[in-house]
């Protein structure tokens, strides 16, 4: 089977790869724009270290959450008038996607809506991203080693990417360390998405066997290890093998697409002030349970089908376990790390026709293996509610 694969140009894993990011940074310029979430003061010890090894760190706190187009004007245009080389982001999947977007725009003129998707021109990123440097805090969005950064356009209510192979990282660090004092919430939240992302690019009609052997490691790191994260933020091996699973789970959906439950997460996100990774949990074992039903009942003999068993097997550990086992074991573990229903995000019946119209047309909707019916996406909402 033809299919292609890229990522980031250097990965470097494990506790204290932070270590080796100023030494890095210098090999590709002198001043870089340092991307964080909002408590921007936990960059302080790497901004210290960059400056002793000559690199001048011009901070930017990302203060709202995930990134919108207005906040990614505002730091490019901070980066360019501090006339920085490079961009590093230093946070959750929002700071990456920011710095990645900035990075993309100061090697290529003009305004973010010139090449977003969907609602935008969607002109195609010409030049290379500037050097972007990739520093996960968090074990679930794997954007570290993505080709896309999501853009949130709060007066539109929706969210759309910048998506080019030359916006991949020139180097991903990824330090568990970093993930050790995530809150319990952040942690289930960022464990499902990684979930999500090794579940989906398995199923995938993209799915290729490079991205189904990174799919398969992730699911049998993150079967125990999220629910032992989450009860003890502490354990170390635990954390480790979610930042494990996260990654592998970014590099089999930059390579073999995405389903449903991203497809729903992007309208929702958009419209609704709900954390990116909450919705893909609450989604998540209702959407495994409409796509296995939709293939029982019109593809059996398809490949998917029998990719859900195999999953059912990874997730419970039962060699017997059939492609509807896998639903029901990740509603129990959503059960067990409190996972919010949509309703709590003021998600609400009448907004359902809307969420799917727009999911529907989603890009990770087209590499679902099945084409799910406005009822069938609109069941899956319900039952998330």
């Amino acid at each position: 089977m033809p299919f292609e694969f890229a990522t980031a140009q250097r990965i470097v894993f494990g506790e204290g790869a932070l270590c080796d990011v100023p030494a890095a940074a210098f090999s590709l310029g002198r001043r870089a724009l340092l991307v964080t979430g909002a408590t921007a003061e936990r960059a302080a010890p790497l901004a210290e270290a960059l400056r002793a090894k000559g690199v001048t760190a011009v901070p930017y706190a990302l203060t709202g959450g995930e990134p919108t187009i207005d906040a990614v004007r505002e730091a490019t245009a901070l980066a360019r008038g501090e006339s920085c080389e490079m961009t590093i982001a230093l946070g959750g999947g929002s700071a990456i996607d920011a710095a990645k977007a900035v990075a993309a725009l100061l090697a290529n003129p003009g305004d973010p809506l010139d090449y977003l998707e969907v609602i935008g021109q969607g002109r195609p990123l010409v030049n290379a991203s500037a050097p972007f440097i990739a520093i996960p805090t968090t074990a679930g969005t794997g954007s570290e080693v993505t080709r896309n950064a999501v853009l949130a356009s709060p007066e539109r209510r929706v969210k759309a990417s910048l998506r080019s192979a030359g916006m991949l990282p020139r180097l991903a660090v990824v330090d568990p360390a970093l993930t050790y004092s995530l809150p319990r919430a952040a942690t289930a939240a960022s464990g499902l998405d990684a979930i999500t992302q090794l579940i989906e690019p398995y199923v995938s009609v993209r799915a290729n066997p490079m991205a189904d052997l990174f799919c398969v490691e992730g699911l049998k790191s993150a079967r125990t290890a999220l629910e032992r994260a989450w009860r003890n933020g502490a354990d170390r091996e635990a954390r480790a093998a979610m930042s494990w699973a996260s990654l592998l789970g970014g590099l089999a959906l930059a390579n073999a697409g995405l389903g449903a439950v991203h497809g729903l997460a992007a309208p929702l996100g958009g419209m609704f002030d709900a954390p990116h990774g909450a919705v893909c949990a609450a989604l998540l074992p209702h959407a495994t349970a409409a796509n296995v039903r939709a293939l029982r009942e019109r593809n059996p003999d398809g490949p998917a089908l029998g990719r859900y068993a195999e999953i059912a097997r990874l997730l419970t550990g039962n060699p017997q376990a059939e492609a509807e086992d896998a639903a029901p074991w990740l509603a129990g573990l959503a059960r067990r790390l409190e996972i919010r229903p949509l309703g709590s995000y003021g998600v609400r019946a009448e907004d359902f026709p809307t969420v799917a119209a727009q999911a529907a047309k989603a890009n990770s909707m087209k590499s679902n293996p099945t084409v799910l019916s406005d009822g069938e996406i609109q069941e899956i909402l319900a039952l998330a509610l």
